[in-house]
């Protein structure tokens, strides 16, 4: 029996929009975690590619900044999203902006390989979610260019292929520099080379849920 998206409590306008792109029922890993998630509480997400994690992630992200608007202020962003590579972080910002849109927040994606002007301006004008590789984001925290002593939810994604791209000591530094007590979620394929050490210095009790590809 498919769960839809109101009922686990999903605001109408943003199922409305994914209605509008044709998903109407949940996947088994938004409907496991999405009841937590909304809720404020620290998720750990065990699923392969494709099982639907990204949305899991996005509609309680995008859901509770709405809930509590602010103005947006130039370098501090209130919700970072971080994936391993350029084509995975511009994927998530696919799936991530149209219901940002419709929440009026606004986004930006920062990743390494380009000049970092483009990024750097977005940054200073203003944006509510980046979503970032670790490298460029590390080096624009560094210039000042970002700061989230004003974050108020954390994403890691695919954080198993962080670890075997030798990211984890730039996503940790990265981490030490949010507010404690802030969301964090997390998904991972797997919980080695050192996952499960970030799990248990960053996340407090999380909703633990595994969950395969449909």
């Amino acid at each position: 029996m498919s769960v839809t998206f109101s009922a686990l409590g999903v605001p109408e306008y943003l199922a409305k929009v994914l209605a509008d792109s044709g998903i109407e029922s949940a996947f088994p890993i938004q409907e496991a975690t999405l009841p937590s998630t909304l809720a404020g509480g620290d998720v750990l997400g065990r699923g392969q590619t494709g099982s639907g994690k990204t949305l899991a992630f996005s509609l309680p992200l995008v859901a509770r900044l709405a809930d509590r608007p602010q103005r947006r202020k130039a370098r501090f962003p209130r919700a970072l999203i971080m994936a391993p590579t350029r084509e995975l972080a511009t994927q998530i910002a696919k799936t991530v902006e149209p219901l940002a849109k419709a929440a009026g927040l606004r986004t930006t994606v920062i990743y390494g390989g380009v000049a970092q002007s483009r990024q750097e301006k977005a940054m200073n004008e203003g944006v509510d979610i980046v979503i970032a590789c670790p490298g460029r984001l590390d080096d624009l925290i560094k210039q000042k260019i970002v700061d989230l002593s004003q974050l108020e939810i954390s994403v890691l994604d695919e954080a198993d292929h962080m670890a075997d791209m030798g990211f984890l000591p730039v996503v940790r530094r990265i981490m030490d520099r949010m507010p404690t007590g802030i969301q964090h979620m997390l998904f991972s394929a797997t919980l080695d080379n050192g996952v499960d050490k970030v799990v248990k210095r960053y996340l407090s009790h999380p909703t633990i849920h595994s969950v395969d590809a449909p």
